[in-house]
C-alpha cells in the first residue's frame, strides 16, 4: 500500500513514524511533511490547503491512501478532493470537519446528540460576549469560534482579560465567539476513528496546554503528553462511546455529513461527571505521540478501514504494555513571537538511548543543510518503557541530549501521574 501523508508537524511525523513500521506499507510520501519526516518518506513541496494540488500528487505517486493530519486542510476540503479524484482519504469532508472549525456547529451537534457538555453561549458582539462573561462568571472561559492553533481558548478569573480576548475574536470579520461554563476537573483526549457508521477507540491520553510548569502562563498548543492514564476510570472509554462518539457520530450521519476519520473528544472529569470540552476533527497533537507507540495493530490497515467504510470488519485493536511520554522542546518565546533559524543539535545522540525517538515539528534545513528551528513548537521527545516512570526518565533523557540555543521545555510532564488525576 502506497499512503500519502498530508502535513508539516510532529503529528504527522509520529503518523509516518507508525506507518513506516506496517509491512503492509510499501511506499510513503509527505507533502510537504519536514526533516524528520523526509528520512521516512519522500517529500513534495504541495501546498497543504490547495486540494486539488493534493489529488494531483496522490495521483501521481499512485498513492492508494492519503491521510491528512492537520485541521486546517480538513476545514478547507483537502480530504473531499482526494475522495473526488477516486482515491480514499482519511479525514472527515469539509462539512464534517466543522465539528472542530466551528465551536458553536459543534456545540449544536451535541445539543441534537444529548452530548454531556459545558452551557454554550455564542456571541456576535462585545456587549453579548460581556452579557455571557456576566451570566457565567468566573472562572472565564472564552473561545474563538474558529481554528485557532490551539490557542484560542482563554481560561481566567480576569474579567478584563476575557473581554479582552473576545474582542480580538470578534475584529475579525463575520467571527464569533463561544463563552462557556467552566468545566473542573482534570482533562482527558480520546481519539475515536470512524468510517461515518462504526467507530473504534483508540487509548486515552493527558496532555500538558500551559507553556509552564505547574500549569501556569498562557495555552499552547500543547507541552507534553502521556498514557496510559493510571488514574482514569476502568469504564472511561464505555462510556464515552457510548455517551459522546456513538450518538455525535449518529447524529452527523442524520445531517447528511458523516463523519469519516478520527474524532478527538477533549473531555473533562467534572464533579458532576463527564463533559465535553471540545471537539477535534483530527489527530491531537502532542496526544498522538504517546498513543501510537502504544498500537501493536499496523496502523495503515486500520487508517484505510476507517478511510473506506470497512471498519467494523476490523479484527479488535491490540495495544502493548507499555507506557509513552512525549515533551515538547520549543523556541524561545513560544506561544509568542518566536526565534526562528537556531541550529539544532544532539538528536542523534538522543535517539540512540533506549525507548527514545524523535519526532520533528518546527524544523527546517539551511542553506548548508544543517537543522535549524522554522517555528514555536520544535520537537517532540518520546520515551516509551515498561511504566510511566521509565517512559518519562527515557524521555527526559533526550530532552538532555539535545541542544537548542534559547529553547524551553516544562518538567513537570507526567511527574505525578501515578499520584492521581492532574487537574
Amino acid at each position: 500500500m502506497k499512503i500519502l501523508v498530508v502535513g508539516t508537524g510532529a503529528r504527522e511525523h509520529a503518523l509516518v513514524r507508525a506507518l513506516s513500521l506496517d509491512p503492509t506499507v510499501t511506499e510513503l510520501h509527505a507533502a510537504p511533511g519536514n526533516p524528520g519526516i523526509g528520512a521516512l518518506a519522500q517529500l513534495h513541496p504541495v501546498d497543504q490547503l490547495d486540494g486539488n494540488a493534493v489529488a494531483d500528487l496522490a495521483r501521481r505517486v499512485g498513492a492508494d491512501l492519503v491521510v491528512v493530519g492537520p485541521e486546517a486542510p480538513l476545514v478547507a476540503g483537502v480530504a473531499d478532493a482526494v475522495r473526488a479524484a477516486g482515491i480514499a482519504a482519511f479525514g472527515p469532508s469539509a462539512a464534517a470537519a466543522q465539528l472542530e472549525g466551528s465551536k458553536a456547529f459543534a456545540k449544536d451537534v451535541m445539543a441534537a446528540a444529548g452530548v454531556p457538555t459545558a452551557e454554550p453561549r455564542v456571541a456576535t458582539t462585545i456587549d453579548e460576549a460581556s452579557a455571557g462573561l456576566d451570566a457565567f462568571g468566573a472562572p472565564y472561559v472564552v473561545k474563538d469560534d474558529g481554528l485557532a492553533a490551539g490557542k484560542g481558548v482563554v481560561v481566567t478569573n480576569d474579567r478584563a482579560e476575557a473581554l479582552a480576548h473576545a474582542a480580538e475574536c470578534l475584529a475579525k470579520p463575520g467571527s464569533r465567539v463561544v463563552i462557556e461554563d467552566y468545566l473542573d476537573g482534570p482533562e482527558i483526549s480520546l481519539f475515536v476513528l470512524s468510517d461515518g457508521v462504526d467507530a473504534v477507540p483508540l487509548v486515552p491520553a493527558q496532555d500538558f496546554k500551559r507553556v509552564r510548569d505547574g500549569d501556569e502562563g498562557p495555552n499552547t498548543g500543547g507541552m507534553g503528553a502521556y498514557s496510559p492514564l493510571p488514574w482514569a476510570p476502568l469504564d472511561l472509554v464505555d462510556e464515552v462511546m457510548a455517551r459522546v462518539a456513538r450518538p455525535t457520530i449518529a447524529e452527523m450521519a442524520r445531517r447528511g455529513t458523516p463523519f469519516a476519520g478520527v474524532l478527538y473528544v477533549g473531555l473533562a472529569m467534572t464533579s458532576k461527571g463527564l463533559r465535553v470540552v471540545e471537539f477535534n476533527a483530527r489527530f491531537g497533537d502532542p496526544e498522538t505521540q504517546v498513543v501510537l507507540p502504544r498500537l501493536a495493530t499496523p496502523l495503515g490497515g486500520v487508517l484505510y478501514a476507517a478511510a473506506t467504510g470497512t471498519l467494523g470488519a476490523l479484527p479488535s485493536l491490540e495495544w502493548r504494555d507499555a507506557s509513552a511520554v512525549t515533551v515538547v522542546i520549543a523556541s524561545g518565546g513560544y506561544p509568542g513571537a518566536v526565534r526562528s533559524g537556531q541550529p539544532i543539535t544532539g538528536i542523534e545522540d538522543a535517539e540512540a538511548l533506549p525507548g527514545v525517538h524523535v519526532l520533528h515539528a518546527g524544523t527546517a534545513t539551511d542553506d548548508d543543510r544543517h537543522l535549524v528551528s522554522s517555528g514555536g513548537r520544535v520537537l517532540s521527545v518520546v520515551g516509551v518503557g515498561s511504566n510511566l516512570a521509565l517512559a518519562r526518565a527515557a524521555a527526559y533523557a533526550g530532552v538532555n541530549q539535545i541542544d537548542l540555543p534559547h529553547a524551553h521545555h516544562r518538567n513537570d510532564i507526567a511527574a505525578s501521574a501515578g499520584d492521581g488525576p492532574l487537574v
